[in-house]
């Protein structure tokens, strides 16, 4: 089905956010326009090994606070497409890696966010899905995209690691494009991050404040929840060429993402909520709506909002469906206008850009000498990319029905978010876990690819001491090829902002909208 839309897609492209697309386009072939020979040079810029007839190395490190440049081109051109995997232990590190473009020598970049947001995905997860303009893959580690990028003089791509830890691999394509000279219409591609941790009272969270001509195409938006409820009847406002009153006024979050009566995990070509974990204290989201067939045009500037409001629970067990929310909000603006453009406030740091602090309670490779399994199968400690820790307890039962059981001990006592990490792989089986002997859940831990994953346990209260964790397989996915088992670690989460339960929002409301803003409660 979803291919099938193709012509529908690619029509609305060529009319309106490729400029450099051939303007005689058939909208009843996807493919119309393909077999003309084509005004421009191939070129590429890769993490390919110099060596390229012999080495294998195909990527690159990345020291703790060092920057790597990744391409620099000489124009005119235009960057056609961007593939990226990394290999990083440090948990969020999609969040703790800024990608940075400038054009033409520029002062300021053009494009200046955490990777992992840039290709959509908030919050330092890897999760994958599909749009037109960017695809993530491989369960969210193959990030693509296709934003026509052109320059005039010159490209420079960078990427900077601002973890404590070494960055292990960075492999990359940049396609691009070299021409004899671009259109005198060809405007700069732009992405800016921002975040407020929390959503400030009293304002709406500002997308974009653009000056000069150009046009918006797109917008990815991340939440955390800091408390229960539907953060979503905030309403989208586009303020355009210094308008007093928003051109174009939204009905709701999840409105202008698209979808309708609250959110759901889902995507396409044109908007998707590929992150949703629900309406809890501590669940994530991300959404992203892409103006591709109806990019917003401006001449002067601007000035992009959306009010954070939504439903709460107050401490006298009232409630109110409409009311200023405080969670950790973010989002990536994109959109394309002449230059120069007005220099944005500093990225926060990288550490700062988390939502929540990762703790490794316990690592699997530790417990090699402890854990006890019923067959007495032989256990082993193996190295995927991704794991906490670099490496992972390798159960390989002789068959189905078997268990593994390990113990721990906590120091001190604690009440946190809890996450178990499981290595998923094509010839793993489908296990039952227990934890001092309480049902988790019964995980399936089939995957086309080896990756760790994270089931949630949601807030766990354990004591000082120690604690049992035990698996017991219950067989296996009919696609998988083995009743194998990888545990990498239990780590806790915790906000980087939390406000105490007994805070009455309604005590720190302000005073009432503009009457532009229409009272839905």
């Amino acid at each position: 089905m979803r291919r099938s839309i193709w012509t529908l897609i690619l029509g609305a492209l060529a009319a309106t956010s490729l400029p450099l697309l051939a303007q005689a386009v058939d909208l009843g072939n996807p493919l119309a326009g393909l077999e003309r020979l084509k005004q421009y040079e191939s070129m590429r810029s890769s993490s390919s090994d110099p060596n390229w007839q012999d080495g294998n190395g195909d990527c690159r490190g990345i020291a703790p606070g060092d920057t790597l440049t990744l391409a620099e081109l000489e124009g005119p051109g235009m960057i056609a497409h961007i593939w990226f995997t990394i290999a990083h232990p440090a948990p969020g590190y999609p969040r703790l890696l800024t990608l940075r473009m400038y054009w033409d020598g520029e002062e300021h970049p053009s494009v200046e966010c955490p990777i992992g947001d840039f290709f959509v995905i908030g919050h330092g997860v890897d999760r994958p899905f599909w749009s037109i303009p960017v695809t993530v893959t491989s369960d969210g580690r193959a990030r693509n995209c296709y934003w026509p990028m052109p320059f005039r003089k010159s490209a420079r791509v960078t990427v900077t690691n601002e973890a404590d830890s070494r960055c292990d691999a960075l492999f990359w394509y940049i396609d691009w494009r070299k021409y004899e000279e671009l259109p005198s219409d060809a405007a700069y591609f732009h992405a800016a991050y921002r975040q407020e941790f929390p959503a400030v009272m009293g304002r709406n969270y500002l997308l974009a404040d653009i000056e000069g001509r150009g046009h918006y195409v797109g917008t990815a938006y991340s939440v955390y929840h800091s408390s229960p409820g539907w953060f979503g009847e905030g309403d989208d406002l586009f303020f355009v060429d210094g308008e007093k009153e928003p051109r174009l006024r939204g009905t709701g979050t999840e409105d202008y993402f698209c979808d309708a009566w609250g959110f759901r995990q889902l995507d396409g070509p044109f908007y998707g909520i590929p992150l949703w974990e629900g309406y809890g204290t501590g669940d994530r989201g991300s959404a992203y709506r892409f103006h591709l067939a109806d990019p917003v045009a401006f001449r002067k500037s601007l000035r992009v909002e959306i009010e954070h409001k939504g439903s709460q629970n107050f401490p006298n067990g009232e409630g109110s469906g409409f009311i200023e929310r405080d969670d950790l909000l973010s989002s990536v603006a994109y959109w394309y206008q002449t230059e120069p453009h007005k220099p944005w406030p500093a990225l926060p740091k990288g550490a700062d850009r988390l939502p929540v602090r990762e703790s490794v309670l316990v690592e699997g490779e530790s417990l090699l000498d402890v854990a006890q399994p019923s067959d007495q199968s032989p256990l082993e400690l193996q190295g995927v990319g991704g794991t906490s820790g670099g490496k992972h307890l390798w159960y390989r039962p002789a068959g189905p029905g078997q268990s593994l059981e390990v113990t721990f001990a906590l120091p001190k006592a604690i009440s946190a978010d809890l996450r178990v990490l499981m290595v998923h792989s094509f010839d793993y089986g489908t296990y039952e876990a227990f934890l001092d002997g309480k049902s988790l859940g019964v995980w399936d831990l089939f995957s086309g690819t080896p990756i760790s994953k994270e089931h949630q346990l949601g807030t766990v209260t354990l004591a000082a001491g120690e604690h049992t964790l035990r698996f017991e397989n219950r067989g296996k996915n009919d696609e998988s090829k083995g009743y194998l088992m990888g545990f990498d670690a239990i780590v806790s989460r915790q906000a980087v902002y939390s406000r105490p339960e007994e805070v009455d929002l309604r005590a720190i409301q302000v005073p009432r909208a503009p009457a532009y803003v229409r009272d839905r409660r």
